[in-house]
């Protein structure tokens, strides 16, 4: 296996009495998008600032292309796109001449690109920095992070502000970034997102890693949502009581549960009595992530006060 490009172990970084990060670790092979998701405040920008030798962390070891990042300098810099989760642009000067002032300080490197990349994201280059709304300033900060064709993106909430046609045109470029063999981390709260571009999803609570999975994996594990509506009230126990059923939930003649593995034995049991409907969809990584946040494994729920709900025992 090739060396991880970001290698975190056991990262602290403490803001006087708060801990922001409490022991975290990831680690991002080369060529994957790995998704970095969690709630406010559970410490994605601040390892980002780490990675990027914006903080210094107050314990654990931290890589980026196997160099700590106090020690890689301007050679290790260029190597990384970075977009941060909140731009300070400002000044007179335009976005075109922004975009070029940066290429300089670049080699040149990227200069060939800002044309293209500013047609293909709507920008007019010619408007001041200034006068440019937070969406435009958005797209000044994906050029910028792109442009030079680093071989690692860190991209923190990198759609924020974008209409959802250019929501889609950043996630196309993603993968694109991912064919021509790029790294990409991509910090972000729209999940659906990061389930559409993301090789594997690392979820932090509270400064520390909770979960990390492929998508595929995390799919598979988040079940599907069942619901069976019967022509009579069955009995709720031995529908419970089925293989990979969890959650269950009877309302008046409604049957409601997450399930997984194969429907196999729910759908024989279901057979015993009159099924009169039946839906079942996949749940989303919107779903299992809150299951991993809230109790780190999916547990029952209660039933919404006032609705007459009778909730079944977890039969695991």
């Amino acid at each position: 296996m090739k060396a991880a490009v970001i290698d975190v172990r056991g990262l602290v970084k403490d803001y006087g009495r708060t801990r922001a990060l409490a022991g975290l670790d990831l680690e991002v092979l080369p060529g994957e998008v790995y998704g970095f998701i969690g709630p406010n405040g559970a410490g994605k920008s601040t390892t980002i600032r780490v990675l990027m030798d914006l903080l210094r962390p107050d314990a654990g070891e931290v890589t980026v292309f196997g160099q700590a990042p106090q020690e890689g300098g301007p050679a290790l810099r260029s190597r990384i796109g970075y977009l941060p989760g909140e731009l300070a642009l400002t000044g007179r000067v335009t976005a075109g001449e922004h975009l070029h002032h940066l290429a300089s300080l670049r080699g040149g490197r990227g200069r060939q690109r800002i044309g293209q990349l500013a047609e293909r994201f709507r920008l007019d280059l010619g408007r001041p920095i200034r006068a440019l709304s937070r969406g435009n300033k958005q797209k000044v900060g994906v050029i910028q992070a792109v442009m030079h064709e680093p071989d690692l993106l860190v991209l923190d909430e990198p759609t924020s502000g974008l209409d959802p046609l250019l929501q889609h045109e950043f996630l196309e470029l993603v993968r694109e970034l991912r064919a021509r063999g790029a790294t990409v981390l991509m910090s972000s709260h729209v999940l659906r997102e990061v389930e559409s571009v993301a090789d594997r999803v690392a979820v932090i609570r509270e400064g520390r890693t909770v979960d990390v999975d492929s998508v595929d994996g995390l799919r598979r594990r988040a079940g599907q949502r069942v619901m069976l509506r019967f022509a009579e009230v069955p009995e709720l126990s031995s529908l419970a009581a089925l293989p990979g059923v969890e959650r269950p939930r009877l309302e008046g003649t409604t049957f409601e549960c997450q399930l997984h593995g194969e429907p196999d034995a729910l759908l024989k049991a279901a057979a015993r009595h009159r099924v009169i409907g039946w839906v079942a969809r996949d749940r989303d990584l919107e779903e299992l992530f809150m299951d991993v946040y809230r109790l780190g494994q999916a547990t029952g729920i209660d039933a919404a006060p006032g609705t007459g709900a009778v909730e079944a025992p977890d039969a695991r």
